[in-house]
């Protein structure tokens, strides 16, 4: 089986395409081994974790990744199998839940900002700045014309990062309403899964159509060059941690990641 990362093309959302979920798979792999597969992506994670010790080391370059996905899409899963592995002194996983009270008397992206990463870190958002064009937009919690500006706000915000040294990837794991229905019974069926439900998960779900048009115009309005969107056919755990991990080591590898030269005249040096 190789180790070679996928091709990222079928996956990354070009500027300004136009996006329809509905005809967007959610399932992928067809031909493809499941346990070959996750050697396969074992091997693109060890790869990964070298690449990572390479930005801690180097202390130059920052990366971003932002997953978003619907209620039991599979954030946590792909956090823990794909990031994982990585150094923790080089790590980071900021979540982003319902506002605070302090938060809401801020602009919305005064919450998000002091996350980014630093020099020689990944920071990883489990939500992110975009609930506030997605939950905010589908429950009407703001006025209309104050969530359509915020595709602008983040596009600058972004860009102003990406100007300043960050490296952005964007994965939206995109899951079907069946699949979806599949893992809510599951947690409310299995006594060690069920701190996992929420009964307002099920209000969420009946709102499906308007959270597709959310995500579409999200999806349409906020990918760039700069800092792309990649859409991961997420039904499958196996082929989507095979995705994820293909689209960090891509984008790792274009870094020109390298092992520092460490202190002069350490070379030769005999520890006794």
């Amino acid at each position: 089986m190789s180790a070679e990362p996928l091709d990222l093309a079928p996956f990354r959302i070009a500027p300004e395409a136009h996006v329809d979920l509905d005809d967007t798979p959610t399932s992928g792999g067809d031909g493809l081994d499941k346990h070959e597969t996750k050697k396969r992506t074992a091997k693109l994670l060890e790869r990964l974790t070298e690449l990572h010790l390479q930005l801690v080391a180097q202390g130059i370059r920052r990366v971003l990744v932002v997953i978003q996905a619907r209620d039991a899409g599979g954030k946590d899963g792909t956090i823990r199998t794909v990031f994982g592995p990585l150094a923790p002194q080089g790590l980071r996983v900021a979540s982003f839940k319902v506002p605070t009270e302090p938060e809401l008397a801020h602009d919305f992206l005064w919450r998000v900002h002091p996350h980014v990463p630093g020099d020689g870190e990944l920071v990883v958002f489990n939500r992110s700045h975009y609930e506030d064009v997605l939950v905010v937009r589908v429950h009407s919690l703001v006025p209309e014309d104050r969530w359509r500006r915020r595709y602008d706000h983040i596009r600058h915000f972004e860009q102003l990062l990406v100007d300043e040294g960050t490296t952005i990837v964007k994965l939206f794991l995109h899951v079907s309403a069946d699949e979806q229905r599949e893992r809510l019974q599951d947690r409310i069926d299995d006594p060690a899964e069920r701190w996992k439900f929420n009964s307002g998960d099920l209000a969420e779900r009946r709102l499906w159509a308007h959270y597709d048009n959310a995500y579409e115009d999200m999806l349409e309005r906020t990918s760039t060059d700069d800092a792309p969107w990649f859409v991961v056919p997420a039904d499958r755990k196996w082929f989507r941690d095979l995705v994820v991990a293909s689209i960090l080591v891509r984008t790792l590898e274009g870094l020109d990641l390298d092992w520092p030269a460490g202190e002069d005249g350490i070379e030769g040096t005999v520890v006794e």
